[in-house]
């Protein structure tokens, strides 16, 4: 489904640097893109994301999903801001190394909650998919 809202325009470098001294930077999670209508960020596979199992941890998926979710939300606020309600992930793959990359696209913009789909790969390949609903504060 083509979303019929734009992002504002914000630089993956402004994005990365507000990320600084957060759990974004501490998990390695980098902005690479921002599209008119989707947001995209990759995580590292390593010894900060991975499950003691020696791959990559199901809450590190989230952390990337929801952080995703809510960049692109605020993105697409004039004032406010938005907080989480609720985020579900299906973990379909699992991976040992290298990065994942997540694409955050919205599928419900309204004045009140917005709801955002999030799919994240490695290499092309589906490794969670996950959808969160995000309640706009004025």
């Amino acid at each position: 489904m083509k979303s019929p809202v734009m992002l504002r325009q914000a630089s993956r470098e402004e994005l990365n640097q507000l990320s600084m001294n957060t759990m974004v930077e501490t998990l390695g999670i980098e902005f690479t893109e921002v599209g008119p209508d989707f947001l995209k960020a990759r995580m590292p596979v390593d010894h900060r994301t991975k499950q003691p199992a020696g791959i990559l941890h199901g809450g590190a998926s989230v952390a990337l999903a929801e952080t995703l979710a809510s960049v692109g939300g605020t993105l697409l606020l004039t004032s406010g801001t938005v907080v989480g309600l609720e985020i579900n992930a299906n973990h379909i793959r699992a991976c040992k190394e290298g990065f994942v990359e997540g694409v955050a696209t919205p599928l419900h913009v309204g004045k009140t909650t917005q709801i955002w789909q999030i799919v994240i790969t490695q290499n092309g390949k589906l490794v969670c998919q996950s959808r969160m609903t995000l309640m706009v504060l004025s």
